[in-house]
């Protein structure tokens, strides 16, 4: 066979410097780089696929299995890593396998053992895998979100990056007062409904960030809106004076609208029985930082699940991670919904209804308690006042929970929770809260500047 031969200057310089060095950009960590070849010649991908190759580095691995002879006719697999390579057996080669890639960042093959072929051309054993686009997490590049509405929106992946994010503002708020990074931004928040925690969060993290806060509380009643403006016109006049718009809205679906509006970013702070997706996503992180993990944890979600949308958005985000059991725990009149429970089944996550919170606080890692929400009634007082106080976490809880395990509550609390168990350390509640400003202060971050 031919010495291999790199034509392309510009995909040379992505991995040599011009002394002929390898640059740094291979001794990072990789993770997987299947590159494949259909039919047709990609020819930056195939020339540093080929310079990769032929260096000393994989000499030894591919030797006798590529030939970048017949392009056109073969399906062409390489794969690199510079350490730990990890050998996988099939049943028609050895393989060594990464899982993502700095030099091709964008690219991710389906799992091993799912749609690939394989065919004899000239003597090599080819094998084909579907190509999907992986976004990239490096410093400097832009958010994969151009707005955060759902919890849908979130893969394990773009979670795990987002915690990285998280905690790199913890330090932030620590240790560098005074930071600049959204300097010049101007945040505006619109609430329709009451709230401490979430418009304070936001705004505090804005500030901690070096940005600005145009603030409107309670804008059902001291907006235009009390007027009769309409949703679209309002965020199309805000959207005018800000860079970011963060909404609390007393309608499902408000999120969605404005997002559809708006040539900004737009952050759903809550829009009625619907969602919360940054209440979720900061719920997730607790869980991690307090349990360890996230994949194989029992979580239960105890009270006002028909109403509550910090537990829908949970339930949504807890289903991307391995082996979870959900257990839902509340009053007759305002169990967790069908939407929900038909989600997690699709998605394989074992999920079970109880009547018993002593039970199911035994064997659960998580608590997660919520109030009745009186204000989703309306007129029915009877019902609330029936589902109300029906399941309280106390002393005699806390009796029956690991010593691992944890009570989390979005708050605000009413008397679901009493007052003696905040002196136990497994009260997660406000260390839960004051999360809630790392993961925001990373949101407007990601949003605004990228990574």
């Amino acid at each position: 066979m031919a010495p291999l031969r790199v034509r392309n200057t510009a995909a040379r310089s992505r991995l040599f410097s011009s002394s002929g060095k390898r640059k740094p950009l291979l001794e990072e960590r990789l993770d997987i780089a299947w590159i494949r070849f259909e039919g047709q010649r990609d020819t930056s991908r195939l020339e540093i696929a080929e310079m990769a190759a032929s260096s000393s580095l994989f000499s030894t691995s591919f030797q006798g299995v590529m030939s970048f002879q017949n392009t056109n006719l073969c399906y062409k697999e390489f794969n690199c890593r510079y350490s730990n390579f990890i050998r996988k057996q099939s049943s028609h080669s050895n393989s060594k396998y990464l899982t993502h890639s700095p030099l091709f960042p964008n690219e991710r093959s389906s799992e091993f053992g799912q749609n690939d072929k394989f065919s004899q051309k000239n003597g090599f054993l080819c094998r084909t895998l579907k190509i999907e686009n992986l976004p990239s997490f490096s410093v400097g590049n832009k958010f994969q979100l151009t707005d955060v509405i759902e919890s849908q929106q979130f893969d394990r992946d773009l979670l795990s990056a987002i915690f990285e994010v998280a905690r790199d503002m913890e330090k932030i708020e620590k240790n560098s007062p005074g930071s600049q990074i959204l300097k010049g931004y101007l945040m505006a928040t619109l609430f329709y409904e009451p709230s401490t925690r979430t418009r304070l969060s936001f705004e505090s993290a804005m500030r901690r960030l070096g940005g600005e806060v145009l603030t409107t509380e309670n804008a059902r009643e001291f907006s235009s809106a009390a007027k009769g403006e309409t949703l679209e016109d309002t965020i199309r006049t805000v959207e005018g004076y800000s860079d970011i718009i963060v909404m609390r809205h007393f309608e499902s679906g408000a999120a969605k609208r404005a997002a559809a509006t708006a040539g900004i970013p737009v952050i759903n702070a809550g829009d009625g029985p619907g969602q919360h997706p940054t209440q979720a996503l900061l719920d997730v992180y607790t869980i991690e930082r307090e349990i360890g993990k996230l994949d194989g944890i029992k979580v239960a979600l105890v009270g006002d699940l028909a109403n509550g949308r910090t537990v829908r958005s949970l339930a949504y985000l807890l289903a991307r991670y391995k082996d979870v059991k959900i257990y839902f725990v509340s009053p007759d009149v305002v169990k967790m919904k069908d939407d929900i429970k038909d989600y997690l089944t699709s998605r394989k996550i074992e999920w079970e209804e109880s009547s018993d919170l002593m039970e199911v606080a035994s064997k659960c890692d998580v608590v997660y308690q919520t109030r009745i929400q009186r204000e989703r009634f309306g007129e029915r007082i009877d019902l609330y006042e029936e589902a109300r106080g029906k399941y309280i976490v106390d002393s005699h809880v806390l009796e029956v929970m690991q010593k691992h395990a944890v009570v989390m509550h979005p708050l605000p609390r009413l008397d679901e929770i009493t007052v003696d168990v905040d002196g136990d350390p497994r009260a997660a509640y406000f260390r839960q809260a004051k999360n809630g400003l790392y993961i925001r202060m990373a949101l407007l971050k990601l949003l605004l500047v990228g990574w």
